[in-house]
């Protein structure tokens, strides 16, 4: 695939070119969490909420109010195309046909809608907020997030001349290029791209997604773009987030129903999904808990999805939970997805593919170079392990800038869920700096489910 990103960029009118050219351009998890919105809590009233944790980039100082509200209006006019549907109802997805309902497709065919939405500045900063039932505000986080990325890097790319962004896309094609090479061959390979929601823009999604898939075979499990897995026909790959416990946790009146309410989610889950798509997202409110307290019958689930713990910490504190309720870790799935990048993904594929020797910690193993030392492990499955890679694939532009700038560099932007039938939705995470909710509220939480096991770690993005 062939794209010249910087003739593109200089002479296109941007104006004229929509963000978000399809209802599918989404991760494939929002689409399966929808249907079971629609099916469990289609009457909830849910409020969304974007935010900036990069304070110091201004956004709203980058581009105009006028150029956000185009590329919304235009998203709630988009409409599911008939070869849309029929995809998501005869593709295979997870080794299944059928896994969204007749009854849930027509409802997206003739009455699935986005809500109306609440835009404003203050200091700098964009607040834009969703209100309404939850089928028809959650579709927006992951539509809203690349708007205003890719609006940014169109305002940057913006201030570069022709021959800049020539220079601009070449160290970054260079650096793609490096991480894919260091991928190639490496035996049992599993990766995935994650990086919808902190894209640099959809085109370069898309030349990324082709690179991987063209480079690393089997090694390249899929995307989580529904639009560009049904576009190239690769896998979607993708089962569920934090939305639902906060929401369900939101809705108890008690605090014996809430600390249920995490292991609610799953009875549901599993009544509305099966097999491969039986992965837990225990760090809500946080990975140690959520373990202690888990029924036995969680232990058969497929895997479990490592977001804001430590990844070399979180896979083997699972690893030993499978242990002691009997289970053989080898036929279970740790998949990891919270700021990764290509050191990180092939120390942890040999961590978790081999058998440590010596006394060697997971602090010992965290390098590209440890896979490579024959001292330190033994080839030997411990656990299946698989990376879902986001930001630092689809948006890592960090010292491409020909002017030296890091005007390029990803932030952090996130769109999730604020409110629950007016009462404040609250997401503990196993990172302090992760939380999200009213301070009087975190602290409830904090009090109610412990801090077993969080950390304090910067964000990368």
């Amino acid at each position: 695939m062939i794209v010249n990103f910087a003739e593109r960029a200089h002479n296109h009118n941007w104006e004229l070119d929509p963000v978000i050219r399809s209802l599918l351009d989404t991760d494939f998890y929002k689409l399966l969490m929808l249907q079971f919105i629609w099916k469990h809590h289609p009457k909830t009233q849910v409020s969304f909420s974007l935010f900036n944790r990069t304070s110091s980039v201004r956004l709203a100082d980058m581009f105009a109010t006028k150029e956000i509200i185009e590329q919304l209006e235009h998203v709630r006019k988009l409409r599911f195309r008939k070869s849309e549907l029929v995809w998501l109802a005869g593709n295979t997805f997870y080794g299944r046909r059928g896994i969204f309902e007749p009854a849930f497709l027509e409802w997206l065919e003739q009455d699935f809608r986005l809500s109306d939405y609440a835009l404003s500045v203050k200091d700098g900063q964009f607040h834009l907020s969703f209100d309404g039932y939850w089928p028809e505000t959650t579709m927006w986080e992951l539509y809203a997030l690349s708007i205003f990325d890719e609006l940014r890097t169109r305002a940057n790319m913006k201030k570069l001349s022709e021959f800049y962004l020539d220079i601009l896309y070449a160290r970054a094609k260079t650096k793609l290029w490096g991480k894919i090479e260091r991928l190639r061959g490496v035996p049992n390979l599993s990766v995935a791209d994650f990086g919808t929601r902190r894209r640099h823009s959809f085109l370069w999604q898309e030349y990324v997604v082709k690179a991987m898939a063209s480079n690393l075979g089997s090694g390249f499990i899929g995307t989580s773009n529904a639009f560009l897995a049904h576009k190239h026909d690769v896998e979607a790959i993708g089962t569920n987030a934090h939305e639902i416990p906060m929401v369900l946790a939101a809705l108890t009146n008690d605090d014996q129903a809430m600390k249920a309410s995490q292991y609610r989610v799953l009875e549901l889950w599993q009544n509305t999904y099966e097999g491969a798509l039986h992965i837990m997202l225990p760090d809500t409110f946080g990975t140690t808990q959520f373990l202690k307290g888990a029924p036995d019958w969680t232990a058969d689930w497929t895997g479990q999805r490592m977001d804001s713990k430590d990844p070399y910490v979180a896979g083997d504190e699972y690893i030993e939970w499978l242990k002691e309720r009997g289970r053989d870790p080898r036929d279970k799935l740790a998949i990891a997805s919270d700021a990764l990048d290509i050191d990180e993904i092939i120390g942890l594929h040999a961590y978790f593919g081999g058998t440590l020797r010596g006394g060697a910690s997971p602090q010992d193993f965290r390098s590209a170079a440890d896979f490579e030392d024959r001292q330190k492990w033994t080839p030997g499955r411990r656990i299946r392990f698989s990376a879902g890679w986001g930001t630092l694939l689809t948006n890592d532009f960090r010292g491409c800038d020909p002017k030296g700038s890091s005007e390029f560099d990803p932030i952090s932007l996130i769109c999730k869920v604020s409110e629950v039938e007016g009462r404040p939705a609250v997401k503990l995470s196993d990172n302090y700096a992760k939380a999200l909710g009213p301070d009087s509220e975190v602290e409830r939480y904090r009090r109610l489910f412990g801090t077993a096991g969080m950390t304090n770690v910067p964000l990368v993005a």
